[in-house]
């Protein structure tokens, strides 16, 4: 993407309603004024849902639609990218939507302990080299912060295409404070996955469909 468009699409978030973008010294700071307060920023009570690096937003986008019932949070650095799902939210007028652009590993100032339901990470980087394993979204140091911010019995799903990220993710759910509750090694080709999992797919799901790889899908919950 060439910067003239990276820099328009900067621009038009700035106007989109459902985007929401803090500077990071007003997180660090302990200023968010929504944290803690992310049900009135949509105007009801309905459960709080994160897509963690939501990248486009098509998994954002696609489980609003399936459940209006559920408020959406896409959560991205990368402000470029998920502009096309602020974009369509916005022209599908679903009022259960935000963008968020901010570092994950600022997650539990953006939001109090207990008031997420839902967790989604969807083909998140693997990290695989050992000197990255900090970076890995399901790391222990992340798993603590995700534990803070989700109720009880709250669920974190991950789907991916490396099997390593789904077999690292496994190993580290053992003895921890999360339970896993369903594990697919190859959702297209083994039953049981929910809908949502076989019926939404990324851009770059498809890349990695079209190459034959197997797609894994993981849930655990807060035990």
């Amino acid at each position: 993407m060439g910067s003239k468009n990276k820099l328009k699409r900067f621009k038009e978030n700035e106007g989109f309603g459902n985007v929401i973008q803090p500077k990071r010294e007003e997180v660090i700071s302990g200023n968010f004024t929504l944290k803690g307060q992310w049900q009135e920023e949509f105007g009801n009570q309905n459960p709080i849902v994160l897509e963690l690096g939501c990248g486009k937003g098509e998994y954002t986008v696609g489980l609003a639609q399936k459940f209006p019932n559920k408020n959406f949070i896409g959560i991205d650095i990368k402000g470029a990218r998920f502009w096309k799902g602020a974009k369509e939210a916005l022209a599908d007028n679903l009022v259960n939507v935000r963008f968020l652009r901010t570092q994950i590993e600022l997650i539990d100032q953006l939001f109090a302990e207990d008031e997420v339901a839902e967790i989604w990470i969807t083909f998140p980087d693997p990290q695989i080299k050992f000197k990255r394993t900090k970076h890995r979204l399901t790391n222990p140091v992340f798993l603590d912060k995700y534990k803070t911010i989700l109720k009880n019995n709250g669920e974190i799903h991950l789907k991916t295409d490396s099997e390593f990220m789904h077999g690292y993710t496994i190993g580290v759910l053992q003895g921890s404070a999360f339970e896993i509750v369903y594990s697919n090694h190859d959702v297209y080709r083994n039953h049981g996955s929910p809908k949502e999992v076989l019926e939404i797919q990324t851009f770059y799901e498809k890349q990695y469909l079209d190459k034959g790889k197997p797609i894994t899908y993981l849930k655990f919950r807060v035990k």
